[in-house]
């Protein structure tokens, strides 16, 4: 893999869970990351997402791996696996808990879905175990109980690269939310800006389906005293149905063959425009054409679905 440089202005990432091989959402999304970053001079790192055991199948994470040297992507520096990470999560729950802006929650999945209050994620937690101070000083309840962070009515705005302006009312919309699962599984919202802030992340790429996400994630990052990256959320790949392409809707696996036809493929679909001829060549020069040419202004945007303020 490439050398790691000390001076990296831009440094990306690409950070699949291993719960099946990558398709071609996925490949749209390493793809995106990977140019922005090369034709930045950036370094490109690959992050491996795999907090929650019982949703991974195993292999796959080197089936990753593999499938991303045969598509000529080369990653700068070590692979990082989350599942190795555990210890900087606690460490962020502890510095949290030390500004007393988290708590323990004991509240079942049902309790929580009878809440009369809809976000754009389901049900928004109505604050029940807040007022339970007596709770918190049992460790082996802590033990046995999820961990929420508190939002209050916190609106944050930012400017995707892709989206434009967005913003959102986390405490109306989202709600407290977990950042510890009561089985003792730390929450993607907290394990993805702990690792893009130890990693100096500067850029992150990704699909649009985790655009509702990122307010919560700058939330976090505001509180911790981390630096917030630039955003941009590339267009969702859905079937006919308008489903987004996953292991649930049987999308099917990116192939380990013909690969410079799916990379054009997924090239055309961010918007770019390659000439046919690349077809023909090899994966130096599709790689050398495409880090030269790449237009994020030809990004398409994806539809908000009226979860966000737009302008």
């Amino acid at each position: 893999m490439e050398a790691k440089s000390e001076n990296t202005i831009y440094r990306g990432r690409f950070a699949p869970s291993p719960t099946g091989p990558l398709h071609f959402g996925s490949l749209v999304t390493a793809l995106g990351s990977y140019l922005d970053a090369k034709s930045n001079n950036g370094e490109w790192l690959v992050r491996i997402e795999d907090l929650d055991p019982p949703r991974e199948v195993p292999g796959a994470a080197r089936d990753v791996l593999v499938l991303l040297e045969k598509l000529g992507m080369e990653w700068d520096g070590e692979v990082v696996y989350q599942s190795q990470r555990h210890d900087f999560y606690r460490a962020a729950l502890a510095k949290l808990k030390k500004q007393a802006l988290i708590y323990p929650c004991f509240c079942s999945r049902k309790q929580v879905a009878a809440s009369r209050l809809t976000g754009i994620d389901g049900p928004v937690y109505a604050g029940t175990c807040r007022s339970a101070p007596g709770k918190d000083q049992n460790s082996e309840l802590q033990k046995r109980s999820a961990v929420r962070v508190k939002t209050d009515m916190l609106c944050l705005e930012l400017t995707d690269r892709v989206q434009g302006f967005l913003s959102q009312c986390i405490g109306q919309d989202i709600g407290d939310f977990v950042l510890r699962r009561a089985d003792g599984v730390f929450a993607y919202q907290l394990a993805v800006v702990v690792d893009d802030a130890d990693q100096c992340v500067t850029h992150v790429v990704r699909g649009a389906d985790l655009l509702d996400s990122t307010p919560r994630q700058i939330f976090l990052q505001q509180l911790l005293g981390y630096p917030v990256p630039a955003y941009m959320h590339l267009p969702l790949v859905t079937n006919q149905r308008g489903e987004k392409l996953s292991k649930q809707t049987f999308a099917a696996p990116v192939r380990h063959f013909d690969v410079l036809s799916q990379l054009m493929a997924a090239l055309r679909f961010l918007g770019q425009n390659p000439p046919q001829g690349l077809l023909d060549s090899n994966l130096e020069t599709f790689w050398q054409w495409a880090v030269l040419h790449w237009q994020t202004d030809s990004i398409p945007s994806s539809v908000a679905s009226g979860k966000f303020t737009i302008k």
